[in-house]
């Protein structure tokens, strides 16, 4: 007498199994064993050029405001995440200055004339801290965006979205000069700040509308605004701090 099948259920959202894929959620039945052929497989997927780190560098660097828009309307499958995007891009930087020691010019504090100050503490971290610090002073940018280009509707979460994208790139343009300028000795890095800078403004106007030319001006000033804004309240707060330290 033949013993009944037992019954399998998926491990994630406990639907009977049937098949080696999960009918309502897609989950394998059975996970592969990682070895050699699958790091070469994730490593090939990161590095894809229709999906991936460089698709989304590539894309971003040719048609920031089409390719941001299919994302956050269409399809969210090829960029890689806006987050993780960042990340990468915090790592990179992190790496190249660690390794190769270039200047860090971008948000550099005058230490001697702060010297022993919470402002001096605040913007030394900034420095050493990059990603992170790009991360935080797009919450302060957004809303000059959505204060500019309010009529196209965008909300502020979908503005993060766009911010961290071309802040990302940003980055990557100032580490590749830094970079530079660490191996070949030329005085390139302040370069590749402003080009960064130029390229994030022009890829928030070409975001809203790349035909209006007016957009890249707006871009412009909310970039530049909300930059001023953010290094502004890392002031303040140390301000403050150092004035309760001084109260006590």
């Amino acid at each position: 007498m033949s013993t009944p099948e037992q019954t399998v259920h998926c491990r994630s959202c406990a639907s009977e199994l049937t098949g080696a894929f999960c009918s309502n959620c897609g989950r394998p039945r059975e996970l592969k064993r990682i070895d050699g052929r699958y790091l070469l497989s994730e490593i090939g997927r990161v590095l894809n050029f229709d999906k991936g780190i460089l698709y989304t560098v590539r894309e971003l660097l040719l048609r920031p405001g089409d390719s941001i828009r299919t994302f956050i309307k269409e399809d969210r499958s090829k960029l890689i995440k806006p987050i993780i995007f960042v990340i990468i891009c915090s790592l990179a930087y992190t790496l190249t200055q660690q390794l190769l020691h270039f200047e860090e010019a971008y948000t550099q504090a005058s230490e001697q004339a702060l010297e022993a100050s919470t402002v001096n503490t605040i913007f030394v971290w900034i420095r050493e801290n990059y990603g992170y610090a790009n991360i935080l002073m797009a919450v302060f940018i957004a809303p000059w965006v959505k204060v500019f280009f309010r009529k196209y509707q965008y909300n502020i979460y979908e503005i993060l979205i766009l911010l961290f994208y071309v802040m990302g790139l940003g980055m990557l343009i100032y580490t590749l000069s830094g970079a530079a300028e660490a191996l070949t000795g030329l005085r390139v890095l302040q370069v590749g700040a402003l080009l960064g800078f130029v390229y994030t403004s022009w890829a928030i106007g070409h975001f809203f509308d790349k035909r209006k030319k007016r957009n890249y001006l707006k871009a412009f000033l909310a970039y530049l605004i909300g930059m001023v804004t953010s290094f502004g309240m890392a002031i303040l707060l140390g301000v403050i701090i150092d004035g309760l330290r001084g109260v006590g």
